[in-house]
């Protein structure tokens, strides 16, 4: 039976995650807040968590992103009333696979942690392309003499990208295959993340590519001429 953890300071909407989960066939364990939860982590391993993105006082947030710092890699889903662009941004740059922005469907909500465990339990093959190498086990980007870690959303944007070198996409098309499936957002994401993308990498020049935005028809991904 897999685990979850459930971190949400709502002892009515975690009694009904619990529910819903039991139904579904999984254990779940509730904590009400980060410092609990922390501690449980260090004594029991989980196969998710789904982290509530207010927890009182506490960041949700912040919770995730020190779970990431001290090793912990299950899928993490965030649920929220913020639906704003930077608030999903902010989740996900925490180190979240998913925002479910609340109120929410309990029977969607599963759906969704069931995808992220199939996602985390394939083993993805890095991708390279010039001097980039990117990993998508550890979300690592090498070459060039230097290593970055980069966040879930990042990461599979780089490597949608990657795949399709020399392809112009349009921001409809990225939105399509890496955010739309989640809801909630608006194409204008896209813009951030690839912004995202480049500060990360400093435009991709150092390994031999660039990243480059075709005014009204999209952006290209593509190896720079030596």
């Amino acid at each position: 039976m897999k685990q979850v953890l459930i971190v949400e300071d709502d002892p009515d909407i975690a009694s009904l995650l619990q529910r819903g989960l039991g139904a579904a066939g999984y254990g779940t364990v509730w904590e009400a807040a980060g410092e609990p939860a922390l501690a449980r982590l260090r004594h029991q391993a989980f196969d998710a968590a789904i982290i509530d993105m207010m927890l009182g006082e506490e960041s949700g947030a912040e919770l995730l992103a020190e779970m990431r710092a001290r090793g912990h890699r299950m899928p993490a889903i965030v649920l929220s009333a913020l639906s704003r662009v930077e608030d999903r941004a902010e989740g996900l740059d925490a180190g979240a696979q998913d925002y479910v922005v609340k109120p929410f469907q309990l029977g969607e909500l599963i759906a969704r942690l069931e995808v992220q465990l199939v996602r985390g339990a394939a083993p993805v093959p890095a991708l390279a392309l010039g001097g980039l190498r990117y990993d998508p086990a550890d979300r690592t980007v090498s070459g060039a003499g230097r290593k970055v870690v980069l966040t879930e959303r990042e990461g599979e944007l780089l490597a949608h990208l990657i795949a399709r070198p020399g392809q112009v996409l349009t921001r409809g098309e990225i939105f399509d295959a890496l955010w739309a499936p989640h809801g909630g957002s608006t194409e204008n994401v896209v813009d951030v993340y690839l912004g995202y993308l480049r500060r990360k990498l400093s435009d991709l020049s150092p390994y031999g590519l660039a990243l480059r935005t075709l005014r009204g028809r999209g952006f290209v991904l593509t190896l720079e001429e030596s």
